[in-house]
C-alpha cells in the first residue's frame, strides 16, 4: 500500500489515499509536452458532487498551472495537473528530484488550491505510444464506470500515465471499493491509485436528488457548507 504526498501546508480531509498494483506490465517513456487535467461544462455541473463554484475554481486552477509549469520545467518536462475540489493531482515525469519539488511548490501558491497530491515521477517523459495509449485506458475506465449499475459514472474523474490509473471525487467508502475494483479489472490498466475524498452515505443522500425534485425534474444543489 502506498501513502501519496500531500502539501504539508494545507491538508483536505477526509481523504482516501490508496493505490493497488497489478501484476504484469512495464511503465513506458519518452517524449515532452504540457497537459492539463480535463474541466467540467454544461449540463454536468449540474449532477457534479462538488459545487458549482468548487468546480470553476477548479478549471481556474488547472488554468493558471499552465504557466507556472512553463515557468519552472520550460520544454524539459510533462506535467498534469488536474484540481478537484480545490485538489491538485500531479502527474506525469520531470527530470530531476528539484523539478518536483519545484512544480509542487509553484501550484500550492496558485489561489485557492487547498492541498496537493505530487504523484510526479522523476523519469524520462512517456513517450506519444504510451499517452495515446492512456487516452485509450482512461475512456474504457469511463465507460465500465457507465456500465456499472452501483455506481454513479459522473462522480468520478479519471486521470491515467503511464497506464496507471488516477481516481478522484467525492465518494463513500463503498463507491470507492467498487470504482477501484472495476478499474482493476480492465486490461492493460497497471496501477490503480484511489484519490478520494471520503463522505459518509449520510453526506451522499445529501447530495442525491429527493424524490419530489426527481418528479418535477430538479435536483438538489449541493450545500455550499459541505465539507469538501
Amino acid at each position: 500500500m502506498k501513502s501519496l504526498s500531500l502539501n504539508p501546508r494545507r491538508r483536505l480531509a477526509p481523504l482516501l489515499l490508496v493505490s493497488a498494483s497489478l501484476l504484469g506490465g512495464a511503465l513506458l517513456s519518452g517524449c515532452a509536452g504540457l497537459v492539463v487535467g480535463g474541466a467540467v461544462v454544461g449540463g454536468l455541473m449540474v449532477a457534479d458532487r462538488r459545487t458549482s463554484g468548487a468546480q470553476i475554481e477548479d478549471q481556474a486552477i488547472e488554468l493558471k498551472a499552465i504557466n507556472r509549469i512553463q515557468s519552472v520545467l520550460g520544454e524539459r518536462g510533462h506535467v498534469n495537473v488536474t484540481s478537484y475540489n480545490r485538489m491538485a493531482l500531479l502527474t506525469g515525469e520531470v527530470p530531476t528530484e528539484a523539478d518536483r519539488s519545484a512544480i509542487e511548490q509553484s501550484i500550492s501558491q496558485i489561489e485557492n488550491v487547498r492541498s496537493i497530491v505530487n504523484e510526479l515521477a522523476v523519469t524520462a517523459n512517456s513517450s506519444i505510444g504510451s499517452r495515446s495509449n492512456d487516452v485509450v485506458l482512461t475512456s474504457k475506465v469511463k465507460a465500465s464506470f457507465l456500465d456499472a449499475r452501483d455506481l454513479q459514472a459522473n462522480a468520478f474523474k479519471v486521470v491515467t500515465e503511464r497506464g496507471q490509473v488516477f481516481l478522484m471525487g467525492r465518494v463513500t467508502e463503498r463507491e470507492a471499493r467498487r470504482a477501484g475494483e472495476v478499474a482493476r479489472s480492465i486490461s492493460g490498466v497497471q496501477k490503480v491509485v484511489r484519490v478520494f475524498e471520503v463522505i459518509s452515505e449520510a453526506e451522499l443522500a445529501e447530495l442525491q436528488p429527493s424524490k419530489d425534485a426527481a418528479k418535477d425534474g430538479s435536483k438538489e444543489a449541493p450545500k455550499d457548507g459541505a465539507k469538501n
